[in-house]
């Protein structure tokens, strides 16, 4: 396993310097205004995260998911290159400009150097995706879990994988966002390119010990598809009174193929169309038309996933949140004293580092003290169940933007008081240290623990047998829809403020220290509140997945505990 953990820490590596900073590249070196360089990032996050589906649908159906890994990563690598040459070549580039002196006339980069910057930017997204979609199934392909000891392994699994993520995330947090910022963008993009290059090599490495699945040219993602193209087709046919008369395989032949079998639930009937028979005996038919005809069970799985999307749909709101951390919150730190000793200065997009930090720490701390404990409370073999863990994160979210409002608020006191509205960022930085904004990143850091480890938990849990292998994908998506909802709700508060402030909206221009970002933190919290609220009602009326009979107690602790 450590092949595959080791891969996902260089490529976290990368990634996750270019997440944190890559709004100070398009802002001070490519000269779009703030917003737009905000968007920017948020729209490239987000095809990342969305492209996962594609991906391991494209990995579990046609070419596997390890040849899906090496691939992805090799396009990753192809891509960094891309962006460090053209970070190398001043011919490459806008002509040289500070924009954060506002007597200067910046040109925004356009023509072929934008077509080569966005070119490589959505190949990295292409690759990043790839590697997310594909590494931690292919890290779970490596387990039995009919082995006793490797389904014990197993559950500890995703944990480790958590845990070496965040290591490549502080290194690249620190070490490399330090470079781009001291030593030039094409060193700290090179650097990242050679961690994406030892990432690929780790992960070949381990070739001759994995335990590698043969595609089956089919996905569980096309069994759901097919229900619902089958019950459109049936839309016009009566459901039998009797649930019985749909349509099932022969369970003595359900047991030979080891197929799932899923008793049919009175729920979303309209979904039980696709299993209703016609005139003929589908029985008596080898192979009937998935198309037009399902089984109970893959019905019935198409019902599980419909009913987690209104968990998936209150989440997407945690990330837009997120999405304020990586770009705002980096503004406001440039324009804040980041001195840590006389000649030692911390970049403010290595601020994240706090929460990375806390969550190395407390990942081991909540596996080992806190679900022993409440377990003996509770009674739960995860000590709370998933929705609450989730619930935790989606109230701390609310909080972190709330603080993050109040430190605002404090900032532009002291730019005001020291009549430094104006001033000049990183050159004239403001009397302020810039550790107050470890407060909201702080906050945040537990939520994240709380909320995304949970949500992997949930649909891992809950996803059906065939879909296990993708169910991070969900996670990811739900990440993509969050940070794409961040790049139109900057768009539609800057639009809806225009006329009433003198700056042009709440978050325009590139005077941070003019605009309303306080405010914009208090809306946040305030929707995050009423998004938590929703959340209380949809996750009350969620009815987990029931356990298949003939799974004993003890493998029920074991599936729970997995992730």
């Amino acid at each position: 396993m450590i092949y595959i953990a080791g891969t996902l820490a260089f490529e976290n590596m990368s990634t996750f310097a270019l997440a944190v900073n890559l709004v100070t590249y398009f802002h001070g070196v490519m000269h779009f205004d703030l917003a737009d360089s905000a968007n920017q990032l948020t729209n490239f996050v987000g095809t990342s995260y969305i492209l996962t589906i594609l991906v391991a649908f494209l990995a579990d159906t046609f070419i596997g998911r390890i040849k899906a890994a090496l691939i992805s990563g090799c396009i990753e690598f192809v891509a960094l290159g891309v962006l460090a040459l053209q970070a190398h070549k001043p011919k490459l580039q806008p002509p040289p400009c500070n924009i954060l002196d506002p007597t200067a006339k910046c040109v925004q980069v356009s023509g072929g150097n934008a077509a080569i910057l966005f070119c490589a930017l959505y190949l990295l997204a292409v690759g990043s995706a790839g590697v997310k979609a594909s590494l931690p199934s292919h890290g779970a392909d490596q387990f039995d879990e009919k082995d006793p000891k490797e389904a014990k392994q197993m559950s500890s699994y995703f944990n480790w994988l958590l845990l070496f993520s965040c290591i490549g995330g502080a290194v690249g947090v620190t070490v490399i966002v330090w470079i781009q910022d001291n030593k030039g963008w094409d060193w700290g993009l090179g650097l990242c390119c050679i961690a994406m290059f030892f990432g690929v090599i780790v992960l070949a490495a381990g070739l001759p010990q994995y335990r590698i699945y043969v595609t089956q040219k089919s996905s569980a993602v096309t069994e759901i598809i097919q229900v619902y193209i089958a019950a459109v087709r049936n839309r016009k046919l009566q459901l039998p009174q009797d649930p019985n008369e749909l349509y099932e395989i022969n369970r003595d032949k359900e047991a030979a193929l080891e197929e799932e079998f899923l008793p049919h639930r009175d729920v979303y009937r309209f979904l039980d169309k696709a299993a209703i028979q016609r005139s003929y005996q589908p029985d008596k038919l080898e192979t009937p038309n998935p198309w037009k005809l399902c089984r109970v069970t893959q019905v019935e799985n198409a019902k599980i996933l419909l009913g987690m999307v209104p968990i998936f749909l209150c989440t997407m709101f945690m990330t837009l949140c997120l999405a304020q951390l990586q770009t705002f919150s980096i503004q406001q730190g440039i324009t804040m004293d980041t001195r840590i000793t006389k000649s030692f200065n911390i970049p403010p997009a290595s601020l994240p580092i706090i929460p990375v930090f806390f969550l190395i720490i407390i990942i081991p701390a909540y596996d080992w003290i806190f679900v022993p404990f409440a377990r003996r409370l509770t009674g739960h073999p995860n000590g709370i169940t998933h929705l609450q863990r989730v619930g935790v994160g989606l109230v701390l979210s609310a909080v972190s933007m709330g603080a993050a409002a109040i430190m605002e608020v404090k900032r532009k006191e002291v730019a005001r008081s020291n009549n430094m509205l104006d001033a000049i960022p990183v050159l004239q930085p403001l009397p302020i240290s810039v550790f107050w904004l470890s407060f909201q990143y702080f906050i945040f850091g537990i939520a994240d623990m709380f909320t995304y480890v949970g949500l992997l938990e949930f649909f891992y849990s809950q996803a059906p047998k065939g879909l296990k292998s993708i169910s991070t994908c969900f996670l990811w998506s739900s990440m993509a829809l969050g940070y794409f909802m961040s790049s139109i709700m900057v768009q539609v508060v800057n639009s809806a403020t225009k006329e009433i402030t003198s700056s042009g909206g709440w978050l325009a221009g590139n005077n941070i220290n003019r605009n309303h970002l306080n405010l914009f933190y208090w809306l946040l919290s305030l929707m995050s509140l009423v998004n938590f609220l929703v959340y209380l009602v949809v996750a009350k009326m969620y009815n987990y997945k029931p356990e298949s009979p003939e799974v004993s107690g003890d493998s029920k602790v074991l599936e729970l505990n997995t992730m």
